[in-house]
This record gives structure tokens, sequence and C-alpha cells, in this order.
């Protein structure tokens, strides 16, 4: 916890947020829309968690690594690959 200007204790305080405008392909508003049906989240939540996914798979794939899925029912392994 902090010291807030009064004297009293508060919270940490949170790094501003950034607010951008993204024009989005039908293809891709149609994805966030089922994400967003899917999973009950906003569109804010939905795009930030892709965002950090994507940064983790472009960091996995700079460093040489694989990206693979696996099907727990069948064990069948796919490599996924980024055009």
């Amino acid at each position: 916890m902090t010291a807030s200007p009064g004297g009293g204790r508060g919270t940490a305080r949170q790094p501003p947020t950034e607010r951008i405008t993204v024009a989005l392909t039908p293809r891709a508003s149609e994805s966030l829309q089922q994400l967003q049906d899917r999973t009950g989240q906003g569109k804010t939540d939905i795009v930030n968690r892709a965002i950090t996914l994507y940064e983790f798979v472009e960091a996995q794939l700079s460093a040489g690594h694989e990206l693979i899925v696996r099907n727990h029912v069948t064990g069948e392994n796919q490599l996924i690959r980024f055009l």
C-alpha cells in the first residue's frame, strides 16, 4: 500500500490505460462476438488477452520454439504455423 496525498493509506496506483481505435475485419468482428457469447467476457478483456497471447506466441516462435496443440482425448499433436 502507498500513502495517499491526504496522509491516509491507499492502494498502489495503476498505470494509465491506453485507448486505441481498431477497425476490425468482418471475420474478426464475428470472432469477437462469438468469443463474447462463449465466454461472457467484454470486448476489452478479450482484446487484452488476445494481445497478451499473441506477444507470448510471437516471443516463443522468435526464440526458435514450435507451437503444438495436443488433443487430450486422442493424443494427436498438431504443429501450428503462422503465415
